[in-house]
């Protein structure tokens, strides 16, 4: 269960998601809104999950399998918690630049005060950092990040690695009502965000189930001024706050595709039964999956998903 899709991405296209971090959710984050759900071994020690040939080997049989016009934009790291924890991150996604695809991660950022990881992320062609908290207080509230973290020593790394990063560098800040949407806020978020210079800086909302169910989106109105916010400050800006189809990867398995992606992607029963009828399965796959518990139903916004249900 090592890659997934491909995935609609409101960022990148057609992406073959990579999961080097299979275990129940290790993290050094506990995000209010993440979509995997609680963290459940926090971290900030770099540690051995796969061996780089094992995920080379699983991502190559994994493109074999798709048609044509299947074949992703991005081969994405978005993993069961924070990517960068893996010792063998660097040295995969070398592996991985034999395939012909680029290479994404999508990051929390917390570890970039390690030189390792400044170096890992240097072989990707494509990085998006997070940027949710204006200021210390605020990071503990939404990141929740794990003992030891600095929010200060954060945002230096953040400033020291852009600076040397060749690839497409961006920013991703979530919005949650009540958190972080104070005008006050937001300026700091795109000062933040400025100071690094991004390509581009995404602003999202929680569209999926949050590991905490009291958090909401803020109104549209608030969307609206952030945008206003970023772009003022001559940032480019784009709003993630739309679902982003219902076409998932699939691979003939109804099985391990619908297992793979909800373990780090929630799926609305939509995208399901789509992939249900490309992987030509009916929805006694789903029923199945839900009895051995190993799937489970969550109702968010009046829409109902499916999520992967871990044992711990």
């Amino acid at each position: 269960m090592i890659s997934f899709g491909p995935v609609p991405s409101r960022r990148l296209g057609r992406s073959l998601g990579i999961n080097n971090i299979v275990t129940p959710k290790t993290c050094s984050y506990d995000c209010l809104y993440c979509q995997v759900g609680k963290t459940t071994h926090f971290s900030t020690r770099m540690q051995n999950f796969f061996e780089p040939e094992i995920i080379f080997r699983e991502v190559t049989n994994h493109l074999r399998m798709l048609d044509k016009n299947n074949i992703p934009d991005y081969l994405t790291f978005v993993s069961n918690g924070e990517p960068t924890l893996d010792k063998n991150l660097g040295a995969t996604i070398k592996l991985l630049k034999k395939l012909g695809i680029p290479i994404a991660v999508i990051t929390n950022a917390s570890l970039l005060f390690m030189d390792t990881v400044r170096e890992d992320l240097q072989f990707a062609d494509w990085v998006s950092v997070k940027i949710d908290a204006p200021d210390s207080d605020v990071w503990l509230k939404i990141n929740r990040p794990a003992e030891g973290l600095d929010f200060g020593r954060h945002i230096e790394s953040l400033r020291c690695f852009s600076k040397y990063y060749s690839g497409v560098l961006c920013t991703e800040t979530m919005l949650v009502e009540k958190v972080n949407t104070s005008i006050t806020q937001i300026e700091c978020l795109a000062g933040l965000a400025k100071s690094i210079n991004p390509a581009k800086s995404y602003l999202s909302i929680p569209i999926r189930p949050p590991a905490v169910v009291k958090v909401k989106a803020p109104d549209e109105e608030k969307v609206n001024m952030a945008w206003q916010i970023f772009t003022g400050k001559q940032i480019e800006a784009e709003l993630l706050t739309g679902f982003e189809g219902i076409i998932s990867g699939y691979t003939g398995n109804a099985f391990e595709d619908i297992l793979n992606i909800t373990a780090v992607h929630p799926l609305r029963e939509d995208s399901v039964a789509e992939l249900l009828l490309h992987d030509k399965a009916d929805f006694s796959v789903v029923s199945f999956l839900e009895r051995q518990q190993l799937i489970k139903a969550v109702i968010y916004n009046n829409e109902r998903f499916y999520i992967r249900k871990y044992f711990t």
